[in-house]
Parts: structure tokens; sequence; C-alpha cells
């Protein structure tokens, strides 16, 4: 009999003490509540409760990601798209997220719903596929104040999926393609527009520098021409001042000046050209031939009459060529008798 009675003994106090003591673990609080009334709200560690009378219920206080279910909202402009959010929230006030509301992760889903609906109601399909951050702001804005009340706090919201109808998407498909075939015939026309600029620029230089080595080129021969014409007229210069020298270093008579004026209508005379000039005065010319004529007629002692006829074939020979000139020159010269 004293057996059972030890053994009733030390089960009861094995159960008074399962029930007066408990541990709370790392990121959780344990809310006490006596007879259904809140007590106290104890970090992690052991708590002791009084058997029977305390109970302890545990909240996780850590950040919890939600991953909403997909629903189906309607843009501003009347187009349907499938909406999915993940919520990312914490419990900061224990007392309130268990006595303001029956169940704070019900609440907070549903708050998401509403808020979807709302938020995305207000925006345009463009706006609602191109403003994600502007949407995970204007969520956040709706549910925070909702969300304190229940001792809830809402860190941030991540819109996961957009998916507008199949036909939508297929129009939009269209209008990439075409966005992008328009951007490459932008892209083609602006290169073709770039590589005709520079062709047109290399062409500009070119002809630029060809300008400048043909002005440079006619410089140079200008240059040279000018050098050149300098320096024949020096030689000529030199060599008609050597001649005058020669000349008047030997004292010339008239008949020796008569010799060099045949000599000089001789050359002319074998020109090839049709025409002849003879920059000569006939007067002096013929003068210059009685005065050959007469110191011929010395040298070779002979007759007058032979010295004559010979004087005057000379004068015949050497008028010759000056009748041609003085026709070419418009001018006839006398016959000699």
């Amino acid at each position: 009999m004293s057996a059972i009675v030890a053994i009733v003994i030390v089960a009861a106090a094995v159960l008074i003490l399962s029930r007066s003591v408990r541990v709370v673990q790392q990121g959780n609080d344990g809310v006490v509540k006596r007879l259904g009334q809140f007590r106290a709200v104890h970090g992690p560690g052991l708590v002791f409760l009084t058997p029977f009378i305390d109970r302890m219920t545990r909240v996780d206080i850590r950040e919890v990601p939600r991953t909403g279910d997909r629903q189906d909202v309607i843009t501003k402009d009347n187009v349907g798209v499938a909406v999915n959010a993940t919520i990312f929230s914490q419990v900061v006030e224990v007392k309130q997220a268990l006595y303001e509301v029956s169940d704070y992760q019900v609440a907070v889903e549903q708050l998401a719903r509403t808020a979807l609906r709302a938020v995305f109601g207000s925006l345009t399909l463009d706006e609602a596929l191109s403003e994600r951050e502007r949407i995970n702001a204007e969520l956040q804005r709706h549910m925070a104040p909702a969300a304190e009340k229940w001792g809830v706090r809402l860190n941030r919201i991540e819109i996961v999926d957009i998916v507008p109808p199949q036909q939508i998407l297929n129009a939009m498909a269209l209008q990439k393609e075409a966005d992008q075939q328009k951007r490459a015939a932008i892209l083609r026309s602006e290169g073709e527009q770039q590589a005709a600029i520079n062709s047109a620029r290399g062409q500009r230089q070119a002809a630029v520098e060809i300008a400048e080595g043909q002005k440079r080129s006619a410089i140079l021969r200008a240059e040279g021409s000018r050098q050149a014409q300098e320096l024949d007229g020096q030689g000529r210069a030199a060599a008609i001042a050597a001649v005058y020298d020669a000349i008047q270093s030997h004292h010339p008579t008239p008949e020796l000046l008569a010799v060099l004026q045949l000599d000089a209508l001789a050359q002319v005379a074998a020109s090839p050209n049709s025409k002849v000039v003879v920059p000569v005065e006939l007067a002096g010319l013929m003068g210059a031939t009685q005065a050959l004529r007469a110191v011929l007629s010395q040298v070779a002692g002979a007759s007058p009459e032979p010295a004559a006829g010979s004087g005057t074939a000379a004068v015949a020979a050497a008028a010759t060529p000056a009748r041609a000139s003085g026709t070419g020159a418009g001018t006839r010269a006398p016959r000699q008798r």
C-alpha cells in the first residue's frame, strides 16, 4: 500500500513540475495567461508557472516572409492581371498580436489582398509593369496603419509576379518587335549618316591636301622658273658683256662690222621658218655691203669691173633673204642696180 502511495506521489510531483516549468527559445516570446487572463510576457529562457492555473503561448517575433496566393486584379485601363506578392512582417507587440485580432497572420494576408486591388486599380497596365518600386511603396502605405494596431510591423512588400492575359502578351510582343525594328532602322540610318559624314570629311580633307600640294608645286615651279630666268638673263648679260668687251678691245672697223652683219643675216636666212623678220635697217646694210665690196677689191688687186661683179653677186646674195624678210614683214626691199 505504501509503495502505491509513493508511486502516486512521484507521478504527481513529475506532473506538477512539467506544468510549472517552460523553456522559451531564442527568437520567441512567451505570453503567460492565468485563468485565461493576460499576466506577463517572458523572453527566452526558463519560465516558471503555477501548475494548473497558468498557461503560456509562444509567439514568433522573427521576421517572417509570407507569399500570398495569386490574385486577379483589374487595372485602371480595365485590363485583368494576375498578381502575387511577398510580405515580410514581424511581430513587435506580442500582447496586441494575440489580443487585438484573432489571427494576425490571416489578417495580414487578407489585408494584402485588398491593398493589391486598391493599388492596381489606380494604375494602368504600363505603369503596373514598369513601376514596381512605386507599387511596393503604395502597398506598404496602405497596409502599415492597420498592421500597427495588431502589433505587426511590415518591413517590406515585394511584388513577385504580374501576369497579363495571353492576348495582351501577344500584343506586347508585337509592339516590342516593332520597337526593335524601329531602333535597328534608326541605328542603321545613323550609321549610314555618320559614314557619309566621315566620307565627306575625308574627301574634303583629301581635296584640301591636293590643293595644298598643287599650290606648293606651283609655287616651287614658279620659283624655279624665276630662278632659271634670272640665271639665263645673268648668263646672257655676261655673254653680251664678254662679246662687247672683246669687240671694244680689238677696235672694230666698219668693214668688220659689215662682215658680222652679213654673217648674222646668213644665219637668219638658214632658219627653217617660212617667214623671217630681219631687224636690220636695209640702208645701213647696203652701206656695209659697199664698204665690204671696196675692201675685197683692194685685197684681190683686180680690176673694178670684176670687183663690181663680185660685189654685185655678194650684194645680190645678201639681198635675197633681205627681200624675203622684207616681204614677210610687209616691206619690199629696193633692187640693187
